[in-house]
């Protein structure tokens, strides 16, 4: 019986979407390719049988060698037709089987006639077929071909071998780097795609040199670039043009710029949007620059079709970041898209205007935000919710109407990274703001009442005990606290049980009651419940069954001081023996993958010391490896490893870079090579290091590395020792020495003769912040109260002009070389004033913790600081301090 016609977009909620390749199976489909061989060829049912082969290839399917090769062997009966579309399929089908050298060579003469052919759609299928499935080998024999292919008047033949050019650069760049002079030719073509594809071939080809990608662009901005795709490649080639040559052009001049600017007035909507892109995406742009380009996108704002008010409002988004004020003048304009029907755009202005509004307009703000959060993804949601962040840092006398908004969308329906993203925002503006403490956690608390997330349950808990005992009234959260333990899961009772305790421990009156509830819990279903209850029961009764003394009070309820990743990996890492784990052991500094990874064009990517990069922590794999070297061994615990120090440019034929590792009394640099020449074999490499700078230092050993084959990572060390405990500074000139043997690539033979050779590095310095770990406090106000003042050193400075505040912030950060603690490195947009808090552990394991306050003045823009440190040892404090006065 027939089915009746659905109309497609009827609503039924158990209508199924058809596939015309709905079950078929391989099997079936490979009895069906035999009609490739029937005397009489249709056509027609041969390329329905060919796009079943693609599908199943695109689906994933894997056929067998012989499968492969049989298909193979049956497709190339088909050049016998003349059927155009039919000839379509078949160059299709060759290139999704990647035949084997053996087999190309069967299909090799028919597809070099039709490059040959009269027919254009021939010429330029068989080109893209040819270059994918052939070797180097044959690619010289039909290069000459490919030349003529590049600079043919058909556009698409020319396009086909520009494409297969820049897909042969990955494999043979030797060969395409020969046709530059018809490449360049194709680029002065008046067919768009042809001037486009010839442009990023030409790029491609001279991309490592970076003075010929230079003279590229002078000449191509001059006019010669006619069609929009080309204009936009040229817009990229030049911005990275300017973003090299500004690090080195100290004259403060700005390369291209009038380039950038006039392609703004280009008649192609995308060149416009492009331009615009690039400007505002400079270095150290200024607000005279970014004028022209915020103008056009202000235009698009108001355009008719969605796709130019995506891309207008998402850049003006991002100029928002860090120039606020030079996106004020859109305002207007960006008001009237928050009702736009398109959800992305419109979520895009209202975070753009919570950046760019001034404090009047924050209630309306908020009132048109409220209607339109139920129809955007959790995604978009989170966008709001840290831009709403933001502008409660930005403007803090409106913490009420923002906080009671965060509340308000917390009790919502959401997944967890939502949820997530508005408790972490609460918990920013109460840590920010003071007076916004005691109603955002009441906030807090009223959510953990129906929280269905464990996780955040958890730590709302932390959160709830290490602030609330401040407050004025810590008795108000304790019913939130105890309910928890009745009604939640064994994690999240644990953790309400912990909270109860530092409130007990905390507030002297609130201790009877804690005691009472703690015993009830005691009783718990969960062993951890019933543990933790008991153990604080006994420290709250300090009846002598438990050591309740200071430091265990601290070790309880006091902040880690050594980062839980690492403290993981050690326990992992920890094999059982007579002596128990040390927590000191732990390395305090969370290091990234220790080793820098490069990756040149046209060669696989490859890390620079690689045996190091598997290891799960960056400080145990080095001081392993400093360790097994008997030269090494007798420093004693390594302090601290820097991220390595680059000290070649990328696409040299030498990558190096050091890290430095610092001891008590000894500096070792770990120089790690690689030598990206194939043809060469480096042996005796070592590093000439001249201390002439550093006057502390003196060398005491090196360890040279034998053997540096090609793509094989090596290291070399040098170790000087300088006085124990004393954190000298200096610098480091180094020179790559080696003897360099020529190697056969074909046969791999390595010539017995050697030349020697050697290579400039860039010179490494030994910084004062290289005797700092940065090691963070989770809470910086309990650890700045429990250090001794009479350790603290307080000092002003003046830190000079500055474009911004944030700018300073950084700047001091970098300095120190200390962990941000609380947020506290993230500066709101103009900002007069600003603290920074800091933490660390100075050489000789001394905990430090730095609070600096920073004012800028709004017309010099002079930025002041007071600067207060406090140490384990004053002497400590006072060196922090020389090393702000001497930075």
């Amino acid at each position: 019986m027939a089915q009746p016609l659905v109309k497609k977009d009827d609503d039924h909620d158990d209508e199924l979407e058809y596939s015309p390749f709905m079950g078929i199976e391989k099997g079936a489909v490979l009895q069906e390719a035999r009609v490739f061989n029937d005397p009489q060829l249709d056509p027609r049912r041969c390329s329905q049988v060919i796009t079943k082969l693609l599908y199943l290839l695109n689906q994933g399917e894997t056929f067998t060698k012989i499968e492969a090769t049989e298909v193979f062997f049956s497709v190339t009966k088909l050049f016998q037709s003349k059927d155009t579309g039919l000839r379509r399929m078949v160059y299709l089908i060759i290139k999704e089987l990647s035949p084997s050298a053996d087999e190309v060579i069967i299909v090799t003469s028919s597809l070099m006639k039709d490059m040959n052919s009269k027919i254009d759609m021939y010429r330029a299928n068989a080109i893209r077929v040819l270059c994918r499935i052939t070797d180097g080998t044959l690619l010289t024999q039909i290069e000459r071909y490919l030349k003529q292919a590049i600079v043919d008047k058909n556009p698409v033949v020319a396009s086909a071998a520009l494409v297969s050019g820049i897909h042969l650069l990955q494999t043979n760049p030797e060969i395409v780097k020969r046709w530059s002079n018809e490449v360049q030719e194709a680029v002065q073509s008046r067919a768009a795609l042809v001037q486009f594809h010839a442009l990023a071939l030409l790029h491609q080809i001279r991309q490592n040199d970076r003075l010929a990608v230079s003279k590229l662009v002078v000449s191509l901005t001059r006019g010669s670039v006619r069609t929009p795709l080309a204009q936009l490649l040229l817009i990229r080639y030049t911005s990275q043009v300017i973003r090299d040559m500004s690090n080195h052009n100290q004259s403060g001049e700005r390369p291209f710029y009038d380039f950038l600017e006039s392609c703004l007035r280009h008649k192609a909507e995308m060149v416009i949007l492009e331009a615009a892109r690039a400007i505002t995406e400079l270095d150290g742009v200024t607000t005279r620059e970014l004028t022209p380009a915020i103008t056009v996108l202000q235009l698009f704002l108001s355009s008719p079709k969605p796709v130019l008010r995506f891309a207008a409002v998402r850049t003006l988004n991002k100029v928002a970041m860090t120039h606020p004020m030079a996106v004020t003048n859109c305002n207007i304009d960006m008001e009237s898209l928050i009702s736009d029907q398109n959800r992305s755009i419109a979520t895009l202005a209202i975070t753009t205007l919570l950046k760019t509004g001034n404090e009047s307009s924050v209630e309306r703000l908020m009132k048109q935000i409220t209607n339109f959060m139920s129809d955007i993804a959790d995604d978009f949601k989170i966008v709001v919710v840290e831009a709403i962040r933001s502008l409660c840092l930005k403007f803090p006398l409106k913490y009420r109407s923002l906080m009671n908004f965060l509340s308000n969308i917390l009790r919502e329906e959401g997944g967890f990274e939502y949820k997530k993203a508005i408790v972490d925002s609460i918990v920013s503006i109460i840590r920010d703001i003071p007076d916004a403490k005691e109603g955002g956690m009441l906030h807090l608390c009223e959510f953990i009442e129906d929280c269905e997330f464990t996780y955040l349950s958890t730590q709302i808990l932390h959160f709830l005990g290490t602030e609330g005992p401040t407050t004025s009234d810590p008795s108000k959260y304790i019913r939130y606290i105890y309910n928890r333990v009745h009604l939640e899961n064994a994690t999240v009772r644990a953790a309400a049980v912990s909270t109860l305790a530092k409130f007990g421990f905390a507030v002297e009156s609130l201790k009877p009651r804690i005691t009472v509830l703690l015993r009830r819990c005691i009783y718990d279903s969960d062993d951890e419940v019933r543990d933790r209850a008991t153990l604080f029961l006994s420290m709250l009764a300090g009846d002598g069954s438990v050591d309740s003394d200071k430091d265990s009070k601290e070790f309880l309820f006091g902040s880690l001081d050594v980062p839980l990743v690492n403290l993981e990996t050690s326990l992992k890492n920890y094999e059982p023996s007579e002596e128990p784990f040390d927590v000191a052991s732990v390395p305090k500094e969370v290091k990234s993958q220790p080793i820098a990874e490069k990756k040149a064009q046209g060669k696989k990517p490859t890390g620079l010391g690689a045996p190091l990069a598997a290891s799960a922590s960056g400080s145990d794999s080095y001081e392993r490896l400093l360790s097994s070297i008997p030269e090494f061994a007798g420093f004693g615990k390594l302090f601290k490893s820097s991220s390595p120090v680059e000290l070649t440019e990328s696409e040299t034929e030498y990558a190096v870079n050091v890290v430095k590792h610092i001891f008590d009394s000894h500096v070792v640099f770990q120089y790690n090579c690689m030598n990206t020449i194939p043809e060469q074999l480096l042996e005796r490499v070592t590093v000439v290091v001249d201390a002439s700078e550093a006057e502390e230092f003196s060398e005491v050993a090196s360890k040279p590395l034998n053997s540096l084959p090609y793509d094989s990572p090596g290291q070399a060390f040098v170790a000087f020792e300088k006085p124990a405990g004393v954190p000298s500074v200096g610098k480091f000139s180094n020179t790559l020495a080696f003897i360099v043997k020529e190697v056969d690539p074909s046969t791999g033979e390595v010539e017995e003769d050697g030349v020697e050779d050697e290579y400039q590095l860039e010179d490494v310095e030994v910084v004062a912040s290289d005797y700092i770990l940065k090691v963070g406090v989770s809470n910086f106000r309990n650890a700045w109260e429990n250090m001794d003042p009479e350790n603290e050193h307080v000092d002003e400075y003046g830190l000079g002009p500055r474009e911004s505040l944030a700018e300073a912030v950084k700047a001091v950060i970098d300095l120190l070389g200390m962990q941000p603690c609380e947020g506290t490195e993230t500066v709101g947009s103009n900002e007069r004033s600003h603290t920074s808090l800091m933490s660390g552990v100075y050489t000789g394991n001394v905990k430090v913790l730095v609070r600096a306050q920073f004012g800028m003045d709004s017309s010099t823009k002079e930025i002041m600081m007071k600067l207060s440190v406090r140490a384990d040892h004053l002497s400590i404090s006072e060196a922090i301090h020389e090393i702000v006065a001497c930075g």
